[in-house]
C-alpha cells in the first residue's frame, strides 16, 4: 500500500497566516480528526507564486494534494477523504442522521444577506431572518436524536444533551457548519454590535464542546483574521 501524503494549500491575508476560510478548516478539520499527517502551504492571493499556478491553473485555495494528484472541489474532495481514509485504519465520520447533514445549512446565507445591507430599513428583517435559521439550529441540537431515546426507559427524554449535531463526537456535518458559525458569531459581534442570543442553549453548548476540541481550536483563524476579512464585505448601515 502507498503511504499517505496530503497537502494542502489554503489563502491567507499575508501569505503566512491560516486565512478566514471556512472551506480550508473544513478540510483541516478532516484531517485532523482522521488523524492523518498533512502539510499546510498558506499563499497570498495578491502574488500567487508561478509553481501554485501550474499546480493548479484558474484555481484558488483550498485545495489538497494526494501522492501528486490534485484535488480541487472541497465536496468531493470530502467524499475523497472519507473513502481512501477508512476504516479500520481510519474513523468514518460520515453523519448517521441525514438531518444532521442539512441542520444549519441556510444559516450562512442569511448571515451574508445581513451582513452585507447597507440599507438601515432593511436591517431589522434581516436581522429577524438570521434569528430564524439560528432558532431551527437550536432546536435541532435541543431535540434528542433517535439514539438518545430509550424505548425501555420509563422517562420521557425531551431535551438532548449531546454534544454535536450528530452525537458525541464531531462528524463531517461539524466540519461544514462549525466554521461559519464561528465566523457568524465574530462578525455579528464586530459589525452589528449583535450576538447570538443565550437562550439558544443548544447552539452555546455546541460551541462551548467545539471550542474544547483541539481539531476546531487549533484549525481556527484568529478573530482578527476574521475580522479583516469581513471589514471591506460588513456594509456600514447609513443614516
Amino acid at each position: 500500500m502507498k503511504p499517505l501524503h496530503f497537502a494542502v494549500y489554503v489563502a491567507g491575508s499575508d501569505g503566512e497566516s491560516i486565512g478566514n476560510c471556512p472551506f480550508s478548516q473544513r478540510l483541516f478539520m478532516i484531517l485532523w480528526l482522521k488523524g492523518v499527517v498533512f502539510n499546510v502551504t498558506t499563499v497570498d492571493l495578491k502574488r500567487k507564486p508561478a509553481d501554485l499556478q501550474n499546480l493548479a491553473p484558474g484555481t484558488h485555495p483550498p485545495f489538497i494534494t494526494y501522492n501528486h494528484e490534485v484535488k480541487t472541489d472541497v465536496n468531493k474532495i470530502e467524499e475523497f477523504l472519507e473513502e481512501v481514509l477508512c476504516p479500520p485504519k481510519y474513523r468514518k465520520l460520515a453523519a448517521k442522521h441525514p438531518e444532521s447533514n442539512t441542520a444549519g445549512m441556510d444559516i450562512f446565507a442569511k448571515f451574508s444577506a445581513y451582513i452585507k445591507n447597507s440599507r438601515p430599513e432593511n436591517n431589522e428583517a434581516l436581522e429577524r431572518g438570521l434569528l430564524k435559521t439560528l432558532q431551527k439550529l437550536d432546536d435541532y441540537l435541543n431535540s434528542p436524536l433517535p439514539d438518545e431515546i430509550d424505548e425501555n426507559s420509563l422517562d420521557d427524554i425531551t431535551q438532548s444533551n449531546r454534544k454535536f449535531l450528530d452525537g458525541e463526537e464531531m462528524t463531517l456535518a461539524d466540519c461544514n457548519l462549525l466554521p461559519k458559525l464561528h465566523i457568524i458569531k465574530v462578525v455579528t459581534k464586530k459589525y452589528r454590535g449583535f450576538e447570538i442570543p443565550k437562550s439558544m442553549t443548544g447552539i452555546w453548548r455546541y460551541l462551548s464542546n467545539a471550542y474544547s476540541k483541539d481539531e476546531f481550536t487549533n484549525t481556527c483563524p484568529g478573530d482578527r483574521e476574521i475580522e479583516m476579512a469581513y471589514a471591506d464585505v460588513a456594509k456600514r448601515l447609513a443614516k
